[in-house]
């Protein structure tokens, strides 16, 4: 399957921390095309295939979440009171178009004052939660009927091909990734290949409000060595050039004190023997990414980063460059049928 189609499907899909059902319904979908896969106790999409026997056993994770929001409170008039569902940047929040996650999908409207009614003084900041509602078009009594108190919010945002090869959509961060991560078990074919390693695929929840599930995925599955993917910047104008990669350059490989030195020297190592691009991820401390609490899970296990360029983080019009979460994938599963360091 082509990894724009993949990405498309999966920004598509609804999925915020806690409530990662539709996105990780389809993910399992596109997944069991290749090898078995199941859901664990918080919601994590686990596949396990190669040699299962192997004592080297290589995790390949990506957290399938996104930011979104959790209704509050429902006032007299009918509006939604929320709360961010991870960490959702307050200044795209007005006049976005929402999905209210109840058990019939509601859309939304997060309110926006006119500016005609907005003074200068309004327009230097950006409104707390405690100032923001969302209008759902209906009166209280029929508000409460139909949403409840801890509903999950999601940005409503299509995704759509740009020029090039680029995509824009929502939840990009960090659907690319686990895109690049179900390419990556596409190509090593596990049902055809005979892979001397043993390699679980892993689609963690709730990445987005703490790292909370993949410290649990990986103490189960018990890993000998680890890479995450996840996203990082993207260049463009107003950002400081030193802390981005650009679009189209290839995946950005990640140095840290948390990373494990033989995996990064193995990634980038394996990236130039096959002819990959690739750029730098330097970060003098945690990366922010799950490598962080996988590395620390059980009795430690070392793990490498590998993070795909973006733009507008944290926004529901993120965008990527398809080349770049292909070029992850093959640099992933060379990684992989190399064996990695073992």
């Amino acid at each position: 399957m082509a990894v724009k189609d993949i990405i498309l499907g999966l920004s598509n899909a609804n999925g915020p921390s806690g409530a990662e059902g539709s996105a990780a319904r389809l993910a399992m979908e596109l997944l069991s095309d290749f090898t078995p896969v199941v859901r664990d106790a918080l919601g994590n999409v686990i596949a396990e295939f190669g040699n299962l026997n192997s004592p080297n056993h290589i995790l390949i994770d990506a957290h399938i979440d996104e930011i979104g929001l959790v209704v509050t409170d429902i006032d007299n008039d009918g509006f939604l009171h929320v709360a961010a569902c991870g960490g959702v940047d307050r200044r795209v929040l007005m006049g976005s178009e929402v999905v209210v996650m109840s058990k019939s999908k509601i859309s939304g409207i997060v309110c926006c004052r006119p500016p005609h009614l907005t003074t200068a003084e309004d327009t230097k900041k950006v409104p707390e939660f405690t100032e923001l509602a969302v209008d759902i078009g209906y009166p209280a009594d029929k508000a409460r009927e139909l949403v409840t108190i801890g509903t999950r919010i999601a940005f409503r945002s299509r995704a759509a091909s740009m020029l090039g090869n680029r995509v824009t959509g929502k939840a990009l961060d960090n659907r690319a990734g686990a895109a690049a991560i179900i390419r990556t078990v596409e190509l090593l074919e596990p049902k055809c290949s005979r892979l001397d390693c043993h390699v679980t695929a892993l689609l963690s929840t709730r990445e987005e409000v703490g790292h909370n599930a993949v410290g649990c995925a990986a103490f189960t599955v018990a890993p000998t060595q680890a890479v995450a993917v996840d996203v990082s910047f993207a260049s463009y104008p107003g950002c400081p050039e030193e802390k981005c990669g650009k679009l189209g350059a290839g995946p950005m490989i990640g140095f840290s004190p948390v990373l494990s030195r033989a995996i990064t020297k193995k990634l980038t190592a394996t990236a130039d023997e096959k002819g990959i691009k690739w750029q730098y991820d330097v970060c003098g401390g945690t990366t922010g990414t799950n490598a962080d609490d996988i590395a620390v899970t059980a009795g430690g296990i070392p793990c490498g980063l590998l993070s795909i360029p973006q733009r507008n983080m944290h926004t529901p019009v993120e965008v990527v460059d398809c080349d770049d979460v292909e070029n992850t994938a093959q640099l992933l599963a060379a990684y992989i049928r190399s064996g990695g360091i073992c």
